[in-house]
């Protein structure tokens, strides 16, 4: 079984390439995170020829995310957090696998820059929230996989240049340990419990020829609770999309469950 996490920056400008790697990747279930688009405009019958069915929590021209599904998810949860900006930015559902019940939570977080101005504090307030939420998660479930763009760089190791980033909302100290507090709940950053020393980046910025430097970031995460980690095969990023004509700026992670 396979689940992918991407942020598409925008699904209807990007459905082609999310088409092409639904096609060749045939994850079971994607995350998508940056939709850019209310439920109403969402390409579902693209996704459905496909046999993918599509569960969405948009919001115009910015944030939203959405499921797109071959098996059957339920008890889709897109009140997981509330929000005091009411912003598009995580949806849950359950799923059953090799007889257990995992709750899949889907995130965007803010980006939180400039680091001087509300969007920082909007970052904060939302880790702080959403940790919370979490914590009251796992006292119902142990089964839990969180996987989106968390717009946190972990470690010096998951940058092109950690200097340039110092002050930065995605790498800023205070901001990597609200993540490793989240992950201190429970979890594993998957990626890098299968990687110990490996370098690899999940996103490119379009600007200054980043992706042909490999001036990048790992910033879109996959976190699995330990009581799953038995569960868990392989973690893969797909670089091949980020290579395509009119891409993301992100790439997806792939998860491959036993």
């Amino acid at each position: 079984m396979k689940i992918a996490s991407w942020n598409v920056n925008s699904v209807r400008a990007r459905v082609t390439n999310i088409i092409n790697y639904l096609k060749t990747s045939k994850p079971d279930i994607l995350l998508i995170q940056e939709i850019k688009t209310e439920e109403k405009n969402f390409p579902f019958s693209d996704f459905e020829n496909l046999g993918y069915t599509s569960h969405v929590y948009g919001q115009k021209s910015y944030n939203g995310v959405a499921f797109l599904s071959k098996i059957d998810i339920d008890k889709i949860d897109i009140k997981f957090l509330k929000d005091k900006n009411k912003q598009s930015r995580i949806i849950a559902a359950n799923f059953s696998h090799q007889s257990k019940i995992i709750t899949l939570i889907n995130v965007y977080v803010p980006n939180g820059n400039p680091i001087e101005t509300e969007k920082y504090e909007y970052k904060k307030y939302w880790y702080k929230s959403f940790i919370d939420k979490v914590k009251k998660a796992l006292e119902k479930n142990k089964n839990i996989i969180i996987g989106g763009d968390f717009n946190i760089i972990p470690e010096e190791i998951d940058v092109y240049d950690y200097k340039k980033y110092e002050n930065d909302a995605l790498f800023k100290l205070e901001m990597r340990k609200k993540f490793r507090e989240l992950i201190n709940l429970g979890f594993q950053d998957i990626y890098r419990f299968f990687n110990k020393d490996t370098q690899e980046f999940t996103f490119w910025d379009y600007m200054a020829g980043s992706w042909q430097k490999n001036h990048g970031m790992r910033i879109d995460h996959f976190l699995v609770s330990n009581n799953l980690l038995k569960n868990i095969k392989n973690v893969n990023i797909d670089k091949k999309p980020r290579s395509k004509i009119k891409p993301s700026d992100h790439t997806p992670i792939e998860l491959e469950l036993n």
